[in-house]
């Protein structure tokens, strides 16, 4: 080893390195170990890269601003124990889960190209008393994969939802991040719990974060069908005699061409006067708007937590430009790499298990169809 020193990122580096997270002095692996020189890919082609190792570790050798989207859903705090060394989610507390997240995605924003965003889709958890499993306490009766021992160790008496969502999004937002949605992800098919003192959990966060305050974002391909399609020209006034009459507009205002379909042009009567409720509508379809009802998709391999396409194909198409790159650092079974492909991007991914990597290329990643001429 020729002379240099430790980073700021933990890793060594020459002499004459160019600083912080060059990439190319040095990395440590899987096992702990350091190496030298650029870390090798678990997996590489043209569309897809993955690479094995922590996430942190691995993402201060990523290039800066060498993605354009980053879409995950790191391992839930206390929920599962998947079996590998060096896991997130079994940190000793909320606060050490939380810190654990910040530094990575702290880390993810300098990969991230300025006009790119992060979609993070985090579940909460409940304290459930020192020693016992969530599954074995009857509080979380659908989370049976999880690791004993935890506790709450939250300074939170037992049965406490801890909120831990928003604290990751609290310190990301502190961190620098821009905050922008906070998606409710509904799920209709949520799997019953057997708890009688509180409601069963039907939805988790899906947030979405900017880099900078301009960014690029595309809500055509994720609106919804209009009601009423056929008159998107305006045509056409639905409402009351007294709205029909003359066009007058308030909050319950009603205009096809306003409300179903098209933009308000100069003098356009029915257009809202300032400050009032904007009705108005978009001919290629409406906003979807921030409560998603997406239904969970079971995966028939090993990995027991998978995010539903369609949740992925959202963020995707909205916040990665076409033939544009998306990472996920927590790739698991591959579902983001695979709706990447499947809508013309392409797609790097991180895992700690090879294991799941490995299922990943023998499943979703093996047949994924390209299409990069035709991008959505």
């Amino acid at each position: 080893m020729s002379a240099g020193y430790t980073g700021e990122d933990g890793l060594w580096h020459d002499d004459d390195c160019a600083g912080y997270s060059c990439g190319g002095c040095g990395y440590i692996g899987a096992d702990s170990l350091w190496y030298a020189g650029e870390r090798p890919a678990y997996y590489q082609d043209d569309t897809i890269t993955l690479y094995h190792g922590d996430s942190l570790n691995v993402a201060h050798g990523l290039p800066s601003s060498s993605v354009d989207c980053i879409v995950t859903s790191p391992p839930y705090f206390g929920l599962r124990d998947y079996g590998n060394d060096g896991q997130y989610g079994l940190e000793e507390s909320p606060a050490a889960y939380v810190e654990t997240m910040r530094a990575l995605f702290n880390e993810l924003r300098r990969t991230l190209t300025d006009d790119g965003t992060l979609w993070l889709n985090i579940g909460d958890s409940y304290s459930s008393g020192k020693g016992g499993a969530q599954g074995e306490s009857g509080q979380r009766s659908d989370r049976r994969f999880t690791a004993s021992g935890l506790g709450a160790k939250a300074d939170l008496p037992t049965k406490n939802l801890l909120g831990i969502p928003w604290r990751v999004a609290f310190a990301l937002q502190d961190d620098g991040w821009i905050l922008r949605n906070a998606i409710v992800w509904h799920k209709p098919n949520a799997m019953p719990e057997s708890v009688t003192d509180r409601l069963s959990c039907r939805y988790e966060p899906f947030f979405m974060f900017s880099k900078s305050q301009k960014y690029w974002f595309d809500l055509d391909p994720i609106r919804e069908e209009l009601i009423y399609p056929d008159a998107a020209d305006g045509s056409r006034v639905f409402g009351g005699k007294n709205k029909a009459g003359d066009l007058q507009t308030g909050s319950s205002a009603r205009r096809t061409g306003n409300a179903y379909g098209g933009k308000y042009t100069a003098g356009d009567k029915a257009r809202p006067a300032d400050g009032q409720r904007h009705t108005g509508g978009h001919s290629k379809g409406k906003n979807p708007g921030d409560m998603w009802s997406i239904n969970t998709q079971p995966f028939a391999g090993a990995h027991s937590a998978v995010m539903p396409q369609e949740l992925a194909r959202r963020a995707i198409v909205a916040g990665c430009k076409a033939g544009g790159i998306v990472l996920d650092p927590f790739s698991g079974s591959g579902t983001t790499g695979l709706v990447a492909q499947n809508n013309g991007r392409k797609y790097v991914g991180i895992d700690i298990s090879a294991d799941y990597l490995k299922l990943s290329l023998e499943t979703r990643l093996q047949n994924a169809a390209l299409d990069f001429g035709g991008a959505a």
